[in-house]
């Protein structure tokens, strides 16, 4: 199978990295934004071809699939573009920046008959996979949720060091993992949203902090909450049922009850689970465990919460975030 990836930042990194140790596939064509670094990524990595035109790269018949890991605010845009020349596509996160794009991505891939995955790795635990079986049968059920996300992002540099030609987006990005996440564990009907996202940083041009929490029509509540502002990393999820009380600490890698401490793949290992399956996904001609429909319930509320803070905030840019239409 030939692999084509978008983007050559730390999920460029880890996707290429993940594709190469499979021995039925073959990592055919890197797209990058500048032709030196692209260049040196593509050697280190051993593609076959890499170019910085992302048009060029579709056209190539040889292609089976895509792996976007380029810029959240580029990931609309490039998902268009490879289902449009009839590549399976998997998108990391975020799939779209706003609701209708999410929904026309969807629509394009169904139309075309196209795997769409979306990296959302936090479901690939096995812990959390043996509970979300467990709550779908009725053994187990949730009454509380709280995800925390916080990480010191003052300056543009991401978690390689590398400085970014790009801004991130705390609600589209950071806090959609965890969202996903306490959504699917969820299954509910929605009956009521209430958020708080500050202003855009003047230093930084994007909201900085963001509260949001939702219940569902059983009385449940999740809430999240992050802020870039941290000097501490914390990246967790407190779920409550009615038999026990879990902690998913995906820093530290532990899934911890009451009575257990497990050890959870790390967040790339995890990764690795990710592309496994969208690979396996394109083979056996199924969806994948985190498919582009899944994710929809997640996005709709996060245009939500975007439509309040426009609202109030007369509609102002953030940088970061782009729409298609």
């Amino acid at each position: 199978m030939n692999i084509c990836i978008i983007g050559h930042g730390m999920m460029g990194r880890w996707h290429s990295e993940a594709i190469s140790k499979r021995s039925d596939c073959n990592l055919h064509t890197l797209v990058g934004r500048k032709m030196d670094t692209t260049a040196t990524f593509a050697t280190e990595f051993g593609f076959e071809n890499w170019t910085t035109n992302l048009n060029d790269a579709l056209l190539n018949d040889e292609i089976d699939a895509v792996i976007i890991a380029s810029p959240s605010e580029s990931h609309t845009d490039h998902a268009f573009a490879c289902l449009a020349q009839n590549k399976h596509t998997l998108v990391e996160i975020p799939l779209a920046m706003s609701e209708n794009d999410a929904k026309k991505i969807v629509t394009l891939a169904k139309e075309k008959k196209l795997i769409l995955g979306s990296v959302q790795p936090s479901r690939f635990s096995d812990g959390i996979k043996k509970l979300q079986i467990r709550l779908r049968k009725g053994e187990e059920n949730i009454r509380h949720m709280v995800g925390k996300f916080y990480t010191h992002r003052l300056e543009n540099i991401g978690h390689t060091g590398y400085r970014r030609s790009w801004t991130d987006n705390l609600l589209w990005h950071h806090t959609l993992h965890l969202l996903d996440l306490g959504i699917w564990l969820l299954d509910q009907p929605i009956r009521q949203i209430q958020s708080f996202m500050p202003a855009s940083d003047l230093k930084t041009g994007t909201p900085m902090d963001v509260f949001y929490g939702v219940e569902t029509e059983l009385d449940q509540s999740l809430i999240l909450t992050g802020s870039y502002y941290s000097k501490q990393q914390i990246h967790e999820m407190l779920i409550v049922t009615d038999l026990e009380t879990y902690r998913l600490d995906l820093v530290n890698e532990k899934l911890v009850s009451s009575k257990t401490e497990e050890i959870i793949p790390s967040v790339q290992e995890a990764n690795v689970r990710v592309t496994d399956d969208f690979v396996s996904s394109i083979r056996n001609r199924r969806e994948t465990f985190a498919n582009g429909q899944s994710l929809l319930p997640s996005i709709q509320i996060l245009q939500k919460i975007q439509n309040n803070w426009d609202a109030q905030n007369q509609k102002g840019s953030i940088l970061g975030r782009s729409e298609y239409g």
